[in-house]
């Protein structure tokens, strides 16, 4: 099937349809389409969520709406190989980008919906699952159970050797437990690889703290620009950025006795990392709303503090504070009558 064609294709059409059996027919049709073609480039994926888009358009009924959002984000998203699976990603947000200033408001409330269940599915992807627990002393459980194995399995295998025999025998498991060791500590390093290859592209985009560039490199002729913005796109992204983040987090439950351990003590949850884009527009950000939503909304949310990410920031004294101080001073001072 040509990537040309995509957009007249009945299945796409039938994406929208208010009869689910037809809807989850469509989507399977998509589903086998996009698995079978992982070559497929930027420019082709552009094409199909065009496509989408439009179908997505003239989706009417607000539980249609919701369906075909959760369908084209939490089921489609993590089918897709893994090969395309961020393209598929930057043309949705090439999509939106271009298209949202377009959107009337009686359309705009569920494409905010389909948005936010891609910032959601982008977390589900490349964040939860990912997350390990820690002990109680800092490391991860499941990096603990490795070396205990395998410390019990040289245990083993040293009890029956002569003195020599084990001391060749440990010589070489240090080199072998070095060597894991090291192949453990790249894997970890490798670990957030993807988020923050998907975290680089909403900088590129939708969370770019300029709108215009001059500077910025022109794309080749088979490469498409990524829209900085618009305002409204930040916005929402923001307010919805640590909602979507929380029922990550939450979906780890805590063991007995552990409720009270803040989440930066639990989990390894790279937050530097996902507050990265929200720092950026707060220090660049031309648009003292966006720096203002950001902080309100992003960076100085309770529930960082409530995780043990940030500390709890001194109230400034209210004006009716200092009014009652200046009532205070006004009762102990003696009045001395008018000056002369």
């Amino acid at each position: 099937m040509a990537t040309t064609d995509i957009q007249k294709t009945p299945f796409v059409r039938e994406l929208a349809s208010s009869d689910r059996k037809t809807r989850d027919k469509a989507l399977e049709s998509l589903t086998l389409f996009l698995k079978a073609r992982k070559d497929l480039s930027l420019l082709e994926l552009l094409k199909v969520w065009r496509g989408l888009f439009f179908c997505f358009y003239h989706s009417d009924r607000p539980l249609t709406q919701q369906a075909l959002a959760r369908a084209l984000s939490y089921s489609l998203v993590p089918s897709l190989p893994r090969e395309s699976r961020l393209r598929f990603l930057r043309a949705f947000w090439i999509t939106i980008g271009t298209e949202f200033h377009n959107l009337d408001r009686l359309r705009l409330d569920k494409y905010l919906f389909l948005i936010r269940c891609y910032v959601g599915v982008a977390f589900e992807i490349y964040l939860k699952g990912k997350i390990n627990q820690k002990s109680e002393g800092g490391q991860d459980t499941q990096q603990e159970e490795k070396e205990d194995e395998g410390n019990k399995k040289r245990k083993r295998k040293g009890e029956d050797k002569s003195k020599n025999g084990k001391r060749r025998k440990q010589s070489a498991n240090d080199n072998d437990n070095d060597e894991t060791k090291d192949a453990g500590s790249e894997q970890q390093d490798g670990k957030w690889t993807e988020l923050e290859s998907y975290i680089s592209l909403l900088e590129e985009g939708p969370l770019c703290p300029i709108n215009f560039d001059p500077k910025e490199k022109k794309p080749a002729k088979d490469e498409m620009a990524m829209p900085h913005g618009p305002d409204g796109l930040r916005y929402h992204i923001t307010d919805i950025w640590l909602d979507e983040l929380e029922k990550v987090v939450s979906s780890y439950d805590s063991a007995k006795g552990e409720e009270e351990i803040p989440v930066k003590d639990r989990l390894d949850v790279p937050i530097d990392l996902l507050l990265r884009p929200f720092e950026k527009l707060k220090k660049e950000s031309q648009t003292k709303s966006v720096r203002m939503k950001v902080v309100s909304e992003v960076l100085d949310d309770e529930r960082l503090v409530e995780w043990g990410f940030r500390e709890r920031k001194k109230k400034r004294g209210t004006v009716s504070d200092e009014e009652d101080d200046d009532e205070e001073d006004d009762e102990n001072g003696s009045w001395d009558g008018f000056d002369d």
